[in-house]
C-alpha cells in the first residue's frame, strides 16, 4: 500500500507560478513510476506528467510540456509539480498517483494502483 497526500494548490494569477507538492508513504519502494492528473469542471480527468520513480524519464501532456515539470529529490519520497506561465485552462483539480507495476511510463489512470485525494488549483485571468 501506498499513500498519497497532495499539498500546495490554491489560487493563482495568469502567468504565474506555483509548485504541487505529493507526499508518498508506505511501499514506496515497490514504486516504478509517480503521475499527475487533473480533472477541470465537466470534463474527463487528463493525464499531466509523469516520472519514473527512478531515472530522470519524464512525460509530459502537449498542453504542459514546456510550462511544467514534474520531479523527485534523489532519496525523497516527496513529487513535486512546478507550473510556470499558469493559463486559466489549467484550473482544475490535480492527483498524483503512483504505478507499481513495471512497464512503460503511462499517460494512462488505469495504470495508476493508488491515487491522492486530489487538490484544487484555481488561474484567475
Amino acid at each position: 500500500q501506498v499513500q498519497l497526500d497532495e499539498s500546495g494548490g490554491g489560487l493563482v494569477q495568469a502567468g504565474g507560478s506555483h509548485r504541487l507538492s505529493c507526499a508518498a508513504s508506505g511501499r514506496t519502494s515497490s514504486t516504478y513510476a509517480m503521475g499527475w492528473f487533473r480533472q477541470a469542471p465537466g470534463k474527463e480527468r487528463e493525464f499531466v506528467a509523469a516520472m519514473r520513480w527512478r531515472g530522470n524519464i519524464t512525460d509530459y501532456a502537449d498542453s504542459v510540456k514546456g510550462r511544467f515539470s514534474i520531479s523527485r529529490e534523489t532519496g525523497k519520497t516527496t513529487v513535486y509539480l512546478q507550473m510556470n506561465s499558469l493559463k486559466p485552462g489549467d484550473t482544475a483539480v490535480y492527483y498524483c498517483a503512483a504505478d507499481q507495476t513495471p512497464s512503460s511510463l503511462s499517460r494512462h489512470d488505469y495504470s495508476y494502483e493508488y491515487w491522492g485525494q486530489g487538490i484544487q488549483v484555481t488561474v484567475s485571468s
